[in-house]
């Protein structure tokens, strides 16, 4: 039996939260008892690996660490070093789990335990779906990935202003104790929801007046972040159908985020998104990635997004360039 675990997760984000419902509905079936929902995001990369974790732990849709008792992770770049991920493979058992092909955590936790979850398979199985598709912008078209308001999609756009971590166990408590559909009704659900809607919306307007396309196929921008205004993620693909990337930077006070993606609804092969963000102190997947920048990276974050626009360019073209030849 164990009391007063931990569960670490990625937030604010939709798989992460899922992903904390399934871990936390599992692990306390098998003897676990949460006292605490703590969420991660990349500003801890720095730091995470030599940080201790509280035990027993379990972490979901995050970086891998030594002590978590229960791991699940999809992302690429989840060993920040050679040395991780062979303490992983020395480790591997059920309860640690990586597979960077699967399109959500949720989906990875969904294949390896559903059998668990039959009292909830219901509802639970449309989280996943959920999940998946939010997390591989999967959407039928940028509209959807902007506007969409089912209440999976009400939810996530909730995630987008004050996510912190009461807000976070509220979410995961709510979900494991009812539907999608309920928890949209939510008011702080949708309070929040309806809020962020308006800040998307004030953001597209001034969106467009800072974004270009870079060689004809990458929007490239840079913002400064407004209290009145949010940037969607799939922005520039709302204003540049046909650009095959973007790239681009949103300076607050005291930090910056650098985002790149690759046009979802574009079929073609993406360079490696999370690698190169990587070696920038980011990560992601293959097709999206982020890095945030804090204290005297601060200053360099406009240098930094054009030395990965160059990177992502110089890539693109090695790949490209020899094909178009041979099709001219």
């Amino acid at each position: 039996m164990r009391h007063d675990a931990t569960l670490y997760l990625h937030f604010p984000c939709f798989d992460g939260v899922i992903s904390g419902v399934l871990a936390s509905d599992l692990l306390e079936q098998q003897g676990w008892s949460f006292k605490r929902f703590c969420p991660v995001n990349y500003d801890l990369r720095a730091g995470w690996a030599s940080n201790r974790l509280d035990t027993p732990s379990a972490v979901v849709d995050f970086l891998y660490h030594p002590d978590a008792q229960f791991w699940a992770d999809h992302h690429s770049t989840t060993f920040l070093s050679q040395e991780l991920r062979l303490d992983y493979e020395r480790r591997k058992e059920p309860r640690l789990l990586y597979d960077s092909a699967a399109g959500s955590c949720a989906l990875l936790l969904w294949r390896n335990f559903s059998d668990w979850f039959n009292s909830k398979r219901a509802s639970y199985r449309e989280m996943v779906d959920w999940a998946d598709k939010i997390d591989s912008a999967n959407y039928a078209d940028v509209r959807e990935a902007v506007f969409g308001d089912t209440p999976a999609l009400v939810i996530h756009r909730s995630l987008i202003i004050r996510s912190d971590a009461e807000y976070c166990g509220f979410l995961i408590q709510a979900l494991r104790n009812g539907s999608l559909g309920e928890v949209a009704k939510l008011l702080e659900v949708r309070d929040r929801s309806n809020e962020s809607r308006a800040l998307i919306d004030a953001g597209l307007a001034s969106f467009r007046g800072s974004a270009h396309l870079e060689g004809g196929e990458i929007v490239f921008f840079l913002l400064d972040a407004k209290p009145n205004e949010i940037v969607s993620r799939y922005a520039p693909f709302y204003f540049f159908p046909r650009a095959r990337y973007s790239i681009g930077l949103v300076r607050g006070d005291k930090s910056a985020k650098i985002t790149a993606m690759r046009n979802p609804w574009i079929e073609f092969d993406s360079v490696p998104l999370g690698p190169i963000f990587e070696r920038y102190g980011g990560g992601g997947h293959h097709r999206v990635a982020s890095v945030i920048l804090k204290d005297e990276r601060f200053g360099e974050a406009e240098g930094i997004v054009r030395q990965l626009l160059s990177e992502i360019q110089r890539q693109d073209t090695a790949y490209f360039e020899p094909l178009r030849r041979a099709l001219a």
